[in-house]
């Protein structure tokens, strides 16, 4: 049976694609829900095609996180989330999984011991319901579509992406009533910096070179991929 968790207990908050996952939800929803609406894969390449274009001629990672929404407009949300569902399912049970089993494993301790995990994502709701309700995580905090008359309009009322995340843990911790000192957050890549730097306890997944030297400057803690949760090192100083 789980903890109760009381107000002021310390959170967790952890990052989605390539931390908790080990792919970037989005494009691999975009994928599926295309090919489920019966698009050629060209359709796919097209789509991403022009989103990769922007990123590389410097366009912000927001307005790539609202672009990408764009592609939804006109699309029923109910019909998103059924299709996020068996996205996951599919996910999922393919081989290997789609779970980093040592991050998962570390929010069921974290949990276990009555703290609040919070998952944070530019990713949207078809991705991360499923994900929040797999992982047992308390809630999913992710980029926010406007919906009406129960269609996407294509448009968001805000983008989960950067230094969003580490104003949201703020937040969060401002409104529960916990002490950020005692709070952990999970991240991968160097957009989760500030997430990572608005806690007491800090843990960088995998490799990405950047927010590796960041945490050996700061002996953050790293997490090695894959690997189970035990593997959670100092990082050298």
């Amino acid at each position: 049976m789980s903890q109760t968790r009381t107000t002021g207990s310390p959170l967790v908050f952890s990052d989605v694609d390539e931390t908790l996952i080990k792919v970037k939800s989005m494009f691999r929803f975009l994928s599926f829900y295309l090919e489920r609406r019966g698009e050629p894969p060209a359709t796919y390449e097209r789509l991403t095609g022009e989103l990769r274009q922007a990123a590389r001629s410097g366009a912000p990672r927001a307005e790539i996180n609202r672009r990408y929404y764009r592609l939804y407009a006109g699309e029923e949300a109910a019909a998103l989330a059924a299709a996020g569902r068996d996205w996951f399912a599919a996910e999922n049970e393919s081989p290997g999984g789609l779970f980093h089993d040592g991050v998962r494993q570390a929010l069921a301790a974290h949990a276990a011991r009555g703290e609040t995990v919070l998952l944070i994502s530019g990713s949207f709701f078809a991705c991360l319901d499923p994900i929040a309700e797999a992982t047992g995580a308390d809630r999913a905090f992710g980029s926010r579509p406007v919906i009406r008359d129960g269609r996407l309009t294509g448009e968001v009322l805000f983008s989960l992406i950067g230094p969003a995340k580490g104003r949201l843990a703020r937040a969060a911790a401002a409104l529960r009533g916990a002490d950020l000192a005692d709070c952990t957050a999970y991240g991968d890549h160097i957009s989760d910096l500030d997430l990572l730097s608005a806690v007491g306890h800090p843990v960088v997944v995998g490799d990405d070179p950047e927010l590796t030297e960041h945490a050996r400057r700061a002996a953050w803690r790293r997490m090695e991929l894959p690997g189970p949760a035990r593997h959670i090192q100092e990082a050298a100083a």
